[in-house]
């Protein structure tokens, strides 16, 4: 096993097993239906704030440090988890030869399904729960943006790794977005530049729920993403069977960089709230 962090300075952890407990294995009906509601309600606001948010910086930011680890995807079969309304999902099928998106939100597939109806690019779109997704088919590559930060243990995180591992194809390869694990509370208001809100309500420790609200032109949503270590997750990703695991830092385009300026983008380096990781089966 193989893993490698790109500029990020983090000691690799010991391939030795962890013992897993029975207890939190997946979130309980009533957490699964409060998150579902959650995402129900806010999505006609979240695909509205996608919409306006073409141009952004901060998705400018992520879509380009995202893309250029995955890399190039002609005639590639994507699975993309956490699809949303499928704004991420529709950038890839132009260079792919098959493409599905999943998402917990009925109400999110719901405006994906609108936006294939009314642009078709021969997307399908399932409602699907990661923990329990099973094998849907053999893919080239899996995505997730901001999925693996909603695991509350590190059995929910493992019972992730394993389901997207079960999706692909020998040697294929899973590329995700992801909160930095790494990133301090203290250093949680110098991203209120970017229109985003991170708090907690007690120390940052394993499980720590971490609040994070987007306040775009006066418009907000929030939701809570949970802290789990660098160490858990690739505990997480070799026990799902992944051979190797790169963690990429935060980038900024020369475009962007020229357009907005380095003083504009300091915090985002420096404190970058994202990291990307890639990991092979």
């Amino acid at each position: 096993m193989y893993t490698s962090y790109n500029n990020i300075s983090e000691p690799n952890i010991e391939d030795k097993p962890m013992t897993l407990s029975e207890d939190n294995m997946g979130s309980s009906k009533q957490e699964k239906h409060t998150i579902i509601s959650a995402y129900d309600s806010f999505a006609p606001l979240y695909h509205k704030l996608c919409q306006q948010l073409e141009n952004d910086p901060l998705r400018q930011m992520s879509f380009y440090t995202f893309f250029n680890v995955l890399g190039d995807v002609a005639d590639k079969s994507i699975l993309d988890l956490a699809c949303g309304t499928g704004v991420l999902t529709r950038m890839f099928k132009s260079a792919t030869k098959h493409v599905i998106g999943v998402d917990i939100s009925e109400k999110m597939i719901e405006i994906a399904r609108q936006e294939e109806a009314r642009e078709p690019l021969g997307i399908e779109y399932l409602v699907g729960d990661v923990l329990e997704l099973g094998e849907i088919d053999q893919f080239d590559i899996v995505v997730a943006a901001f999925l693996l930060n909603y695991s509350q243990t590190k059995e929910q995180l493992l019972k992730m790794c394993q389901n997207i591992y079960a999706n692909l194809k020998p040697n294929g390869r899973f590329v995700t977005i992801n909160g930095n694990v790494d990133m301090p509370a203290e250093v949680y208001p110098k991203w209120r530049k970017y229109s985003i809100i991170k708090s907690i309500s007690g120390p940052l420790q394993e499980g720590t729920p971490i609040t994070i609200t987007f306040d775009i032109n006066g418009e907000q949503f929030s939701f809570d993403n949970y802290c789990l270590s660098k160490a858990t997750y690739n505990w997480a990703f070799q026990e799902a069977g992944f051979r190797e695991i790169h963690w990429h830092k935060q980038t900024i385009s020369p475009e962007s960089m020229e357009q907005f300026g380095e003083e504009f983008w300091r915090d985002a380096l420096d404190y970058p709230m994202n990291v990307y990781i890639e990991c092979v089966k």
